[in-house]
């Protein structure tokens, strides 16, 4: 379907100019200067040829093959031209004009009746306010950018024209190939999700990337971009992460789960990899189109300098990476080649007056440890030979070898020539070797990624249905995890001081009490927990000075939980929340009083199966002292696996719930269960329920 935005058959620039300082010359330049072999179409009824290109009055005008209109006109003419497209049989534009939603309410109206038109003429559009579209191996570039990017294996697609710009600036001087580069705008029709499914069809794309600020369709971006990953790595740059905060909700999960970390989850499950940065995003690009994947962790580094070296490794310890521990049969051989003082053991340190050779033999024996998955080969300036031998060098030994390469050839002005070198023979380079470690992790994740074994979600079904009901029509939390299949420790609701005495009776002590209102979120910031119960009088005691702090709150006190008093276990949470993008999230770490403190806690997306249930809880501290941690026992985890999937299931099947949290969930010893201590949450209809 996005076929004539990359491989036109011909191409209408309406609003074509003149005047080299106009964008519509730019288009008109740029189509013909970078080898675009079909029809090139200005459309100018003031004009009679731009650049000896023969000029239209309109597109109505233009002989055929076209199928594709640029458009360079006011905003407010865009949707008549868009009709005359459609009539004229064009069924695929870019709007580079802006004043359309991004200056206000009146572009916003303009920008809803360029998609009505559009529709009603079956017209596919990109943008408006976007750049255009590069393909460098049709060619076609129907952009208004002076310069093309070499062609190459990287796509780009970015909601950002800015960002567009500065990549094709920066992949001409840094000789970096693109196979497609994209600028979306404000993506109106044509969206972030069918970019992605059309890089992925590209068979000139290895790898993809994107400058995201939002998606259009969490669901649908995820079902694609999942595919994609699978056969193509997909690396993302995530714009506006700094407002996951902003967002008042009425519990932690929803504070600790916000839009960040919902994309970061979603970009997890899909397998795409999120940069921090553009020079990262581009780093890891290079890489995993270039190179083989790592089988594991472990690397060496082969260096002519200990500064640049430790600086290295400490980045890749830092990254979550190792360093290969050499078979003595390498350090024995690379003893008998290399300079007396050089440094046989990981990172290995051929010395100062070391040359290519030396590095050759050094490379070649680090490649085949068996010890070894990939090699980082850094080399700090120097005089006594040039950078493009040793590029030359690594090229050569890394070709034979099915291991990553990744080089450090140190500084700028001495090294334009050794990088053109390595870009031919496919290895990434580095300015700085703390770089690499973040290229090497995001190999390894990849390779992790694809490893995962794909599991089906199991459906939980033990449940009664109209229980479900009746437990979310009542705000019943307590009734409606249990039909999930989640305990809770024995419990009654008590009205009065008696009622409470009786009830701990006949749950049996220790016991804790908890107030119970409406207008109290957190029962510990008003003194409404008392914990470790053992008498009547302790009771009576503790529902006096729940009821004495509640009136100093200006609470309403509808009365007090009493429930039996749990020891020996851990404290973690257990949460739900409902992304506006993604849909349901689950959220587990570290729980009780500090949660926000700690904030040790980790978000999936709904629903899990079992593996990625297990690996939500191992990402946080919360799950390695399930494991058991110093004087702690290991605690139930199968327990709280259980419990995740069955959340998750309980998010996933009942759309009104918005935000549900145990905090804490009670996990006892391996084998004796956790239970639900504490249950909030909200519906959509933003009715709220404490138990």
């Amino acid at each position: 379907m996005l076929s004539p935005f990359f491989k036109p058959k011909g191409v209408a620039i309406i609003g074509a100019s003149r005047n080299p300082h106009k964008l519509g010359y730019g288009v008109v330049r740029n189509l013909k200067d970078y080898r675009y072999q079909g029809g090139i179409y200005p459309v100018n009824k003031s004009a009679t040829e731009i650049l000896d290109l023969p000029c239209y009055e309109s597109v109505a005008e233009v002989p055929d093959p076209v199928d594709l209109a640029v458009i360079i006109v006011p905003a407010s003419i865009v949707p008549k031209i868009i009709k005359q497209c459609g009539q004229r049989g064009i069924k695929h534009t870019i709007v580079i004009s802006g004043g359309f939603s991004e200056t206000g309410e009146e572009g916003k109206k303009l920008e809803e009746e360029l998609k009505r038109v559009a529709n009603e003429w079956d017209v596919n559009f990109i943008g408006p306010n976007c750049i255009g579209t590069i393909d460098t191996h049709t060619p076609v570039n129907t952009t208004f950018v002076t310069g093309m990017p070499e062609s190459g294996e990287i796509g780009f697609c970015s909601q950002s024209g800015a960002m567009v710009a500065s990549v094709i600036d920066w992949a001409r001087g840094a000789g970096v190939g693109f196979s497609r580069i994209v600028s979306l705008g404000n993506q109106v029709d044509v969206n972030e999700t069918q970019m992605i499914r059309a890089l992925h069809e590209d068979e000139q794309t290895s790898v993809i990337t994107a400058y995201i600020e939002g998606v259009s369709d969490g669901k649908a971006f995820m079902e694609t971009a999942q595919k994609a990953a699978k056969d193509k790595p997909v690396v993302a740059l995530k714009g506006g992460r700094g407002e996951s905060g902003a967002r008042a909700v009425a519990s932690h999960t929803g504070a600790l789960a916000g839009s960040t970390e919902a994309y970061e989850a979603a970009f997890d499950r899909a397998g795409v990899q999120q940069a921090s940065t553009m020079e990262e995003m581009f780093d890891w690009a290079r890489a995993l189109a270039w190179q083989p994947l790592p089988k594991g962790k472990n690397v060496a580094v082969l260096t002519n300098a200990g500064g640049p070296a430790i600086l290295a490794v400490d980045a890749l310890e830092k990254a979550g990476l190792n360093l290969a521990e050499l078979t003595s049969e390498t350090k024995d051989y690379l003893k008998s080649r290399l300079p007396k003082a050089a440094s046989v053991s990981n990172p290995v340190d051929v010395l100062a007056g070391s040359g290519p050779g030396t590095y050759a033999v050094a490379l070649d024996a680090l490649l085949t440890d068996k010890t070894v998955d990939s090699v980082v080969v850094i080399q700090a300036p120097q005089d006594w030979f040039l950078p493009a031998s040793l590029a030359e060098v690594v090229g050569e030994v890394a070709g034979v070898h099915q291991k990553p390469v990744i080089t450090s050839i140190m500084g700028k002005a001495s090294v334009d020539e050794a990088l053109k070198i390595l870009h031919k023979r496919k290895i990434p380079n580095v300015a700085f070797p703390e770089r690499v470690a973040s290229v090497l992790a995001a190999m390894v994740n990849r390779k992790e990624w694809l490893d995962i074994p794909q599991q089906t979600t199991e459906r939980y079904t033990d449940f009664d249905e109209d229980a479900v009901q009746k437990a979310v029509l009542e705000n019943d939390w307590n009734s409606l995890l249990e039909e999930y299949g989640i305990a809770f420790p024995p419990e009654q609701f008590a009205q009065t001081e008696e009622d409470a005495i009786e009830a701990a009776e006949s749950i049996g002590y220790p016991v804790v009490v908890k107030l119970v209102s409406e207008s109290v979120s957190h029962k510990t910031e008003v003194n409404g927990v008392k914990l470790g119960l053992r008498y009547a009088e302790d009771v009576k005691s503790a529902w006096k000075e729940i009821k004495k702090s509640a009136e100093s709150a200006d609470a309403d006190m509808e009365g007090v939980q009493v429930q039996k008093m749990l020891s020996g276990g851990q404290e973690v949470i257990m949460g739900l929340r409902r992304d506006s993008q993604f849909g349901p999230m689950v959220l587990f770490g570290t729980g009780g009083t500090d949660v926000e403190l700690l904030q040790d806690v980790e978000s999936a997306i709904a629903p899990l199966n079992r593996l990625q249930a297990e690996k939500l809880v191992d990402a946080t501290r919360a799950g390695v002292k399930l494991k058991g941690w110093r004087n702690q026992p290991p605690a139930d985890r199968e327990t709280v696996i259980k419990y995740l999937m069955r959340l998750s299931q309980l998010g996933d099947d009942l759309p009104n719930v918005d935000e549900l949290e145990m905090n804490p969930l009670y996990v006892l010893p391996d084998g004796q269960g956790a239970f639900a201590v504490d249950v909030r949450g909200t519906m959509t209809e933003d009715e709220k329920i404490t138990a």
